[in-house]
């Protein structure tokens, strides 16, 4: 089955999927002052990806099983 995804999502979930980024590593990467441009808002109600607190690095956004799927499915 194949998925369409938005390709800006897909980027981002590729990010994301080779390491986990620190929370503010995300926002500073990813801000946007157009409020219908939320990338990693959408990513996360998705399920493609989701906060993790992890020892040593705090809160960081890590790709999930579903974030790996789609990145497989679309061939990235």
């Amino acid at each position: 089955m194949s998925c369409k995804a938005d390709p800006l999502v897909l980027d981002f979930v590729e990010w994301i999927a080779r390491e986990p980024r620190a929370y503010a590593e995300v926002i500073s990467t990813w801000k946007t002052s157009c409020p219908r441009l939320t990338i990693w808002e959408d990513a996360a109600d998705r399920g493609f990806v989701a906060r993790q607190t992890l020892p040593g690095l705090g809160l960081v956004i890590a790709v999930t099983e579903d974030g790996e799927r789609l990145l497989r499915t679309n061939g990235r």
